[in-house]
Parts: structure tokens; C-alpha cells; sequence
């Protein structure tokens, strides 16, 4: 049984409830209320206003008819649903519940993007709005003289709230008032969609190897953890099924894409890729992680300008677990060179390893003590015991192993006139097997002593205008025990020198080699902080040693008793101003043999990096040429709309561009495309050059568009 409720408030008016034996209330408020004779018809005006159930609407009169159970609404009207969608209209005829009846003139809006108008809507149920003869734009739209920049026109469309589906009956893509497309029946996510099935922002393709072709995604949710990608590329040239599925579980994650491929490249053979990642946290802290890498032939990510294109392929599956006090971790590596001239036949293919950290803090003795633990080996699928007759000096078929423990002890004290002393003594026990080696197979044992001393003075001054300023002097004084034993060089063939090893008992990356006799090292760090935003740190340092060292190679800097001059600086500034350099000085030659340069410029209007790197001749390192290269990429937004990038690389040393790029962006309220161009310079005999031309064009304001709500824009804009 209904009934009506009333209430006169003398500031705010009249609040009206009309309730239904088992339903939700609607508030009404408004200016003026007139209860006819019977109390059957209720007319309320002026700056009317009614809620229910989350659901708010707003009038200039609501006539409500109780015998029919209907209000009948004048406009202008807007209602605004809980989920944010609404609908504006002239006129209409609704129950009390706002859940069936018809709009006259209405005007949907999603999201606050995408709008759909129509001579009438009709409400069912309060799930479904249907509309005839309807225009659909996320465009703003400034009059009937100027058409959107793109719209769908319908002769109807449905949109399901509860599904979030847009359904349209003879829909006709317009752009600017031009029809160019038409679809007899056509399903869009509405924009509130974050996950909807259907096909993704179509990107069209060109490249010299591979044609003119097409990229058309297609999702396909699965679940709410889990999807699926699959498309589909098409060129005169190939066939081609790429594929991407992810799925989230409680504890990690993974992600697989793939590609299969048949073109005329490669005389019709199939080609693709694998490519798999994923992580999950294991009970105790422990956490497994993996990695899948494998292609079907060495040019088929450069032919196809992958997203995943690299020199070598690694594969890998790893466990490990960190504490506050403790590290571990174990794993399983494969390698697969695509370099051209690299035979994986001889290359170190399948690696393992194995580390455990542990640090302790002895009350007794003071200090800290570090155990460490581990174990490595590398395999090689060659048989063979002996150099081949490739040009570089390594056993084709060698199979290595070693096992490590080192136990160290380390202790920081304050002296007078703030000098900080620090003191480490360490010993080693390394255990290492070499087999398919002629002149080195075997097993080899030996223990290792080293012990350091080192000596800092930070000198730290405060200037009148608050800025910070550190001068630092550094120095170090250590032995390493025992002499080098015959084991090859198998890991340590890369040495870097710079300021996180300059006070270091060993320089080389792995435990196959470690420095021996007497060494010293000396620096000097300054650093300064300012209040006008700037910051800036130079380090200079310099190593000594007893003896000549020949596992260190010519470019490490470290290859005669006194080193290169280590050279560190950054400087950043809080306009976006970014500087890092590093290099190594030989004051023999009077050269870097060694640098690197990056340097960083962000504005809101615009970024570039760039950045160099120069390496000399080595034969150590299999280097006969000289490297140095450099390489720039940018950002420019040159208005609200359109933004430019570029990129290139450039061999120095070679004369040629190795790579180059450039693009553009437009974006607005309704529309998003992306045009880029590529061209890579491949040198190798199995790769070829290519240039590749890329396009996408996304209508923003549904699901698989993404947003434009930060381009909005008025009409007198």
C-alpha cells in the first residue's frame, strides 16, 4: 500500500517521501509543492531534485501521478547515475523508481567522455538504455555547423549497464560528417570497462622486408586473473599469429608471448618466437622467478622489429630469499648468441649458480663477520679439448666449475680529528675443476689470505649561502696472499674499474681470479650541495700494485703497476638538468681508454638524453677496432596536441648511423594516433637493413581507446 509523506522546511523548501511497502525512498526537494484535491496527482517546481537509491535527478517540475505510479518530468533534466553515467533530456515520462520510461531529447554521457544523443531513449529496468537514430562521439561538439571530428551514426543503440556494452544496429563511422564505414551491427565497451573482449587499436605497418600490412588485436578476458591477446599480422610478405597471455595468481604472475610466422624471407618455413616470464613469492620469503628466451632462427627479430629484439637469448630460472642478515640464491642460465660470427657450439651455453651470504655481529669481538658461499659452473656443447680455428684463444669445448668460501672479518673506527679507519681481514678457500681442456684438465685447490687497512676524512663545511660542501681523501693499503694458480679465464675476461671498487681487495667480476701481492689506492671525493637546487660529486682515484698483473686487459685500466686516473662526476640541477660521466685516463698516452657520458634534459615541453661511449682496441677482449658511439633520443610537445620524438645512434668510429627514428603524436578528447618511422643500419651478413613505418589511430572514450579526459577542451578553446 503506498503512501505520501510531507514535510515543510521553511529555508529549504519542501522534502517529499513517497515510499513503497518494500522499496527504497525517494527524496524530493523543491521550491514549491501543490497536492491537488484527492491527493492522487503531486506537481512540485522549481529547482526540483529527487534521489533514490544513489540515483539523482534534477528538473524545473515533477508532476507525480499516484494512481499510475508515473512522474512526468519537464526539463531541462539530468539524472546521474551511481556508477557516474548521465542522462540529460527535454522532457519524460518515468516511474518512481527512475528504472522504465521515456526521454525526449536525450543525451547520454559515459565516463564524462563519451556522449550519445538521440530524438528519444527509453529506460528498462533501470539496466538497459535504449536510443533511436542516435549520433556517438567523444568529440567535443561546438554546434550543428561544425561537425565532430569523428562520430557513429545509428539507427539504434543499447547500452547495457550492468555488461558495460555499447550495441549499435547500421552503425556508420563519419569522419568530419563524411561516412566512411559502415558495420551492420557493431559491440563496444563502454569507457568504464576496464577488461572488455573484443579488438584492440588496429596498427598498420610498413617495412621493407615485409610490405604493407596489419596488425589487428584481438582480447580475451579470462577470468578476472588472467587474458589473452591473439593477433593477427597480415603483409604480402607473411602470415603472421602473435600471441600474448598473462595470468595473475595469489602469490606471482606470468606472461607468455609468442609468434608464429610464414613468409617468402624464408622460403615459405615457419619462424617464430617464445618468449615467457613470470615470479612468485614462496613460503619462508622465498621467491622463484623464470625466464624463457627462444626463437626459431638468428634474424627473425631483427626481420620483424620485435619488441623483444637482442643479441643473446637468456633463459633462466632462479630461487632466492633475502633477510635483513642473509642472502641466497641458485639458479640455471642458457644462452643462445644470434650474433652473427658467435658459434654457441663454443660459447659458454648453460651456466649455474649457486650464492649464499650470511653476516654476523660477534659482541666479543666486535665488528661484523661475512660467510660466503659459492658455486658456479659453465658448460659448452663442443667436444672438443683443443682451440679451434676461429680467431680467438679459447678452448672450443671447455667445461669449468668452481666452488668458493670466504670467511671475512671488518671493523669501522672514528680516531681523533674525525678520521674514519676501517680494517678487513679475509680469507678464501677456492676448489675448481676444468675437463675437456688438453692443457689445463684437472682439479685445483687453494687457499687465499687478504687483509686491508683504508682511511677516510670527510671534511664537511657549511658556506654563508647554506650550501653543503664534502671533501673526502681515501686511501688504501692491501695484501692478497698465495700465487695465481693455472685455472683458465673463462669468467673474469670484462674487468671494470670505477668508484665502487676503487677501495676493493679484488677487481675482477668473478672468483676465478683474484689480484695477488701488495696493493694501495688512493682518491678524493668532493661533493656539493646547494640551496639553489644544484648538486654536484667528482671523484678522482688511482691504483697502485707490486707486480704487473697480465689477466687485466689493456682497456681496464688496470694493466700497469700504477692504473689510469679513475674520473667520476655528476651534477644535477632542479630545472631537469641531468650529467653523468666516467672515464679512465691514461697519463702515458694521454687518452681515455675508456668512457661514458649521459646527459639528461626534462622539461614539461620537452626532453632530450644523450648520451657516448668510447672503447679502445683490445685483443683481450676480442676488440680490434675501436668503439665510440653515441646516441640521442628526445621529446618535444609542440602544443597541447601534438608531441615529436626522435632517436639515433651513430658509430663514430665506423662513419655510419647504426640506428635512427623519428615520430609524432596527436592527441585530443576524442582521438589518439601515433605515426613513427625506423630504420635499422644491420651490418651483419645475417641480418638485412630495414626501415620500418608505423600508424595507429585509437577513438578515445571506450575501453579499447583509452581515455582523453586529460585533453578535454571547451568550445571557445
Amino acid at each position: 500500500m503506498r503512501r505520501v509523506l510531507l514535510a515543510i522546511g521553511c529555508a529549504l523548501g519542501l522534502q517529499i517521501s513517497v515510499a513503497r511497502a518494500q522499496d527504497s525512498d525517494v527524496m524530493l526537494l523543491a521550491d514549491s509543492v501543490l497536492v491537488e484535491q484527492g491527493g492522487d496527482t503531486l506537481v512540485a517546481t522549481g529547482n526540483v531534485e529527487a534521489v533514490h537509491n544513489g540515483t539523482r535527478l534534477t528538473a524545473s517540475s515533477i508532476i507525480y501521478d499516484r494512481a499510475n505510479d508515473t512522474l512526468d518530468i519537464q526539463g531541462p533534466i539530468r539524472i546521474t547515475q551511481p556508477t557516474g553515467e548521465i542522462l540529460t533530456a527535454s522532457a519524460a515520462q518515468l516511474d518512481q523508481g527512475f528504472r522504465n520510461g521515456l526521454l525526449e531529447s536525450a543525451r547520454f554521457v559515459l565516463d564524462e567522455q563519451l556522449q550519445i544523443a538521440s530524438a528519444r531513449a527509453a529506460r528498462v529496468d533501470g539496466r538497459y538504455t535504449a536510443m533511436s537514430q542516435i549520433a556517438a562521439t567523444s568529440c567535443q561538439v561546438c554546434g550543428s555547423d561544425q561537425p565532430p571530428l569523428w562520430a557513429i551514426r545509428a539507427s539504434r543503440v543499447v547500452h547495457d549497464a550492468q555488461e558495460r556494452q555499447i550495441y549499435f544496429d547500421d552503425a556508420q563511422l563519419q569522419i568530419m560528417g563524411v561516412p566512411v564505414f559502415y558495420l551492420p551491427r557493431l559491440r563496444l565497451p563502454d569507457p568504464t570497462l576496464d577488461r572488455a573482449r573484443g579488438f584492440l587499436i588496429p596498427e598498420l605497418k610498413t617495412s621493407t622486408l615485409l610490405g604493407f600490412g596489419i596488425k589487428l588485436p584481438y582480447f580475451i578476458p579470462i577470468g578476472d586473473h588472467a587474458d589473452l591477446t591473439l593477433t593477427p599480422y597480415l603483409s604480402p610478405i607473411t602470415r603472421t599469429l602473435e600471441g600474448r597471455y598473462r595470468q595473475a595468481f595469489r602469490t606471482g604472475d606470468i606472461t607468455v608471448n609468442a609468434a608464429i610466422s610464414q613468409d617468402t624471407l624464408e622460403s615459405g618455413d615457419l619462424r617464430g618466437l617464445f618468449f615467457a616470464e613470470g615470479a612468485f613469492q614462496l613460503p619462508r620469503g622465498f621467491r622463484l622467478s623464470f625466464d624463457i628466451e627462444a626463437v626459431s632462427d638468428d634474424a627473425y627479430l631483427n626481420d620483424y622489429n620485435s619488441a623483444f629484439k637482442k643479441d643473446r637469448l637468456d633463459s633462466a630460472l632462479t630461487l632466492s630469499n633475502t633477510t635483513r642478515n642473509a642472502f641466497f640464491s641458485t639458479g640455471i642460465i642458457h644462452y643462445e648468441s644470434l650474433t652473427d660470427g658467435e658459434n654457441n657450439a663454443t660459447q659458454p651455453t648453460i651456466i649455474g649458480d649457486l650464492r649464499y651470504d650470511r653476516r654476523f655481529f660477534p659482541k666479543r669481538l666486535g665488528g661484523e663477520v661475512r660467510l660466503g658461499v659459492a658455486a658456479h659452473s659453465h658448460y659448452r656443447y663442443s667436444d672438443n679439448d683443443v682451440d679451434g680455428p676461429d680467431a680467438d684463444t679459447i678452448v672450443d669445448g671447455r667445461d669449468a666449475a668452481r666452488l668458493n668460501i670466504g670467511l671475512s672479518w671488518r671493523d669501522r673506527w672514528t680516531m681523533p680529528a674525525g678520521v674514519r679507519a676501517g680494517a678487513v681481514t679475509e680469507i678464501w678457500l677456492d676448489h675448481f675443476t676444468v675437463q675437456q681442456d688438453a692443457a689445463n684438465e684437472g682439479d685445483v685447490t687453494q687457499f687465499t689470505p687478504a687483509a686491508s687497512v683504508e682511511l677516510r676524512w670527510p671534511l664537511v663545511k657549511r658556506t654563508q649561502t647554506g650550501a653543503r660542501v664534502l671533501l673526502e681523501p681515501i686511501a688504501q693499503l692491501g695484501w692478497i696472499g698465495g700465487d695465481r694458480t693455472d685455472v683458465p679465464n673463462d669468467e673474469s675476461t670484462r674487468v671494470e674499474f670505477d668508484e665502487g671498487n676503487l677501495l676493493s681487495l679484488s677487481r675482477f667480476p668473478a672468483a676465478d681470479r683474484r689480484e695477488r701481492g701488495l696493493i694501495g689506492a688512493a682518491g678524493l671525493r668532493w661533493m656539493r650541495q646547494d640551496p639553489d637546487g644544484w648538486r654536484a660529486a667528482l671523484t678522482l682515484g688511482r691504483v697502485w700494485r707490486e707486480d704487473l698483473d697480465d689477466a687485466f686487459s689493456r682497456s681496464s685500466g688496470l694493466d700497469e703497476t700504477a692504473s689510469d686516473w679513475l674520473v667520476a662526476g655528476q651534477f644535477s640541477h632542479q630545472t631537469g638538468i641531468q650529467l653523468l660521466a666516467r672515464g679512465l685516463y691514461d697519463t702515458q698516452d694521454t687518452r681515455f681508454t675508456k668512457a661514458e657520458i649521459r646527459a639528461n634534459l626534462t622539461q614539461d615541453q620537452y626532453s632530450l638524453g644523450a648520451s657516448y661511449i668510447l672503447l679502445t682496441t683490445d685483443p683481450a677482449e676480442d676488440r680490434s677496432d675501436a668503439q665510440s658511439q653515441w646516441r640521442v633520443s628526445g621529446r618535444y610537445n609542440i602544443d597541447r596536441q601534438w608531441t615529436a620524438t626522435g632517436n639515433t645512434r651513430y658509430d663514430i668510429a665506423e662513419g655510419q648511423f647504426l640506428k635512427a627514428g623519428i615520430g609524432a603524436e596527436y592527441r585530443n578528447e576524442c582521438v589518439a594516433v601515433d605515426f613513427s618511422v625506423s630504420r635499422s643500419f644491420a651490418s651483419s651478413t645475417n641480418l638485412e637493413p630495414s626501415t620500418d613505418f608505423g600508424l595507429t589511430v585509437a577513438l578515445t572514450g571506450f575501453s579499447t581507446g583509452g581515455s582523453g579526459k586529460e585533453y578535454r577542451r571547451s568550445c571557445n578553446y
